[in-house]
C-alpha cells in the first residue's frame, strides 16, 4: 500500500471514503441509514470522533473527521467493523429486503476472497485517507462531498440530499450533528 494513503498525523483531520464490497447499493432503506447515523453519534460521544463533513451514498460513505483520541486508524477500523456486523444483521432480519439473499451471497463471495474475513465482508478494506493540511484543501473536499449526490443525479441541490452535511452548513442539524 502506498505511504500516501495512511494516517501519518494522528491528530490531523482527514478526508476518507469507503465503499461496500462490489459497490453494492445497500443504503436504499431508512433502517440501514439509521445504523450509520447511530454509529457516527456513538463514535462522536464515546470515541472522540469529530465530524466536519459527511455524505452517505447508496454504496459508499465520505467523511471529513478527526480523532480526538489521536487514533484515526483504530477509530475507522472499529466504526467499519461495528457497522458491518450491524448492517449484515439488519439485512438478514429485514422482512422487506427483497434483495436479501443476493446481498448476503455477494458479501459471502467477497469474504471468501480475503483470508482475514470469517464469513461475509461488508466494506471494501481500503479507506484512502487524505490528510487535510490547508483551508483550501478542506473546502475542496467539503465541496466534493456535498456535490456527490448532485453529480450522481440524485438531487439538483446538495442540501436536498438528506444524508449530507450540506444541510448542516445551512443550519439544519436534524440528521447528524457535525463539528464546525
Amino acid at each position: 500500500m502506498s505511504r500516501k494513503y495512511k494516517f501519518h498525523n494522528e491528530s490531523g483531520a482527514y478526508f476518507i471514503s469507503f465503499a461496500t464490497v462490489y459497490w453494492l447499493d445497500v443504503f436504499t432503506r431508512q433502517v440501514y441509514f439509521n445504523v450509520l447515523e447511530e454509529s457516527i453519534d456513538y463514535c462522536r460521544e464515546e470515541k472522540g470522533m469529530e465530524v466536519f463533513a459527511y455524505c452517505f451514498m447508496p454504496s459508499h460513505v465520505h467523511l471529513i473527521f478527526r480523532s480526538g483520541n489521536e487514533d484515526p486508524s483504530g477509530l475507522i477500523r472499529d466504526f467499519k467493523g461495528f457497522t458491518a456486523r450491524k448492517l449484515i444483521k439488519s439485512i438478514e432480519e429485514n422482512p422487506q429486503e427483497s434483495r436479501k439473499e443476493w446481498l448476503l451471497w455477494m458479501m459471502e463471495r467477497a469474504g471468501k476472497k480475503k483470508s482475514n474475513v470469517k464469513q461475509r465482508q461488508f466494506w471494501q478494506q481500503h479507506n484512502k485517507p487524505i490528510e487535510l493540511w490547508s483551508e483550501k484543501v478542506i473546502q475542496q473536499k467539503i465541496d466534493y462531498i456535498h456535490n456527490n449526490p448532485v453529480e450522481s443525479g440524485f438531487v439538483t441541490d446538495p442540501i436536498d440530499w438528506k444524508y449530507s452535511s450540506a444541510r448542516n452548513y445551512q443550519e439544519d442539524q436534524t440528521v447528524l450533528e457535525i463539528d464546525i
